[in-house]
């Protein structure tokens, strides 16, 4: 009879511990489930975003947004308005477009991002050089004449790590960098506050236009590197040879690496993008000079050339065929609108130079 009982009990406690592991099983199962679930709605809705916040701002129309600004500030619409509230929607556009700046995120996805992040430091690169092109040429009469106190705060502030997070955030630095420029308008469009000056010289001009020059001579060369291209080294010192001796030249091979090519076209995308807006702004403050050097026409071409290149990449990914080949080269075709925008910008120049 004990034995029985003994069997019993012991068939009892076989059963109960096959009914816990049952439970254990399937309460693992449907748990995994669900979190595989979550996980995988995450990463769709992080896809979803990521694609929205990728999307690069269209272009503005430059002269009536200056002028709805003034109006609603009741500023006077003076000499040198135009660019400098151009500058301020420009810098603005990286901190209030979708997604917001991006450059400096720890979290997805905007971490996973890099597109974008390469947009807005090709934007960045622009703010910056017209933030010192103010600061050191166009709101001074002369080489030793006082700098404005307004300006000389902008510039360091557009010039902050843009990846910094915190202590200070990239973002905060780029604001009080807007508010800088917001109140040398404020100066500019007063009548009664007369060291706020901004002089629409062709000298001023040229010197800006060098360095956008610059600028888009490098991105030309980045951009053809995609497929990789044997360059002179013009970086070596000329050494002195003897008469009738050729001089010997070495050659270097240049390609971008794979990972970098679509950071290298939306970085280039960026700056066009930026340069494009300057420029138009730049046509009106500087109408007359532009007008006395028959210049006017060589602005616009800089900037339908610029504007060229904002055409939508309908392609999902920046395609990298070789220049003859049968898949497209983006950069290739990048390249071709930097590089004839900069002929222009040369061009330019040179009209600006001359008396």
């Amino acid at each position: 009879m004990l034995d029985w009982k003994n069997r019993n009990g012991n068939l009892r406690d076989r059963v109960d511990n096959s009914v816990e592991d049952v439970r254990s099983y399937f309460g693992g199962y449907w748990l995994s489930r669900i979190l595989g679930g979550v996980v995988l709605v995450y990463l769709l809705v992080a896809l979803v975003v990521g694609w929205y916040w990728s999307q690069e701002p269209a272009l503005f129309p430059v002269q009536q947004h200056a002028q709805a600004a003034a109006e609603k500030a009741q500023r006077k619409l003076v000499n040198g308005y135009t660019t400098v509230e151009t500058l301020k929607q420009v810098a603005g556009t990286l901190l209030s477009k979708q997604g917001g700046y991006l450059s400096n995120d720890l979290t997805p996805p905007g971490l996973w991002l890099d597109n974008m992040p390469s947009w807005e430091y090709g934007v960045l690169v622009q703010v910056r050089d017209l933030s010192r092109a103010l600061r050191k040429d166009f709101a001074r009469s002369q080489s030793q004449s006082t700098e404005n106190a307004d300006l000389a705060k902008a510039e360091p502030r557009f010039n902050f790590d843009n990846k910094s997070w915190a202590l200070p955030a990239s973002e905060a630095e780029y604001r009080e960098g807007i508010r800088s420029l917001d109140r040398y308008l404020v100066s500019l469009s007063d009548p009664g506050q007369p060291n706020a000056q901004f002089y629409t010289r062709a000298d001023n001009l040229n010197n800006w236009l060098g360095d956008a020059a610059t600028r888009l001579g490098s991105l030309s060369q980045r951009l053809s590197a995609s497929v990789g291209q044997v360059r002179l080294n013009t970086d070596l010192k000329e050494q002195p040879l003897a008469p009738g001796e050729v001089p010997q030249l070495s050659e270097e091979s240049y390609e971008t690496p794979w990972l970098q090519i679509d950071n290298v076209f939306y970085e280039a995308r960026g700056q066009a993008w930026a340069l494009s807006h300057l420029l138009r702004a730049i046509e009106v403050d500087f109408a007359d000079v532009l007008a006395k050097k028959n210049a006017t026409v060589s602005v616009r071409q800089i900037i339908r050339e610029l504007e060229a290149s904002q055409e939508p990449l309908w392609s999902p990914m920046v395609l990298n065929g070789s220049g003859y080949g049968i898949l497209a080269n983006h950069s290739l075709v990048m390249a071709n609108y930097i590089s004839r925008a900069n002929a222009a910008i040369i061009d330019l120049r040179q009209l600006l130079s001359q008396g």
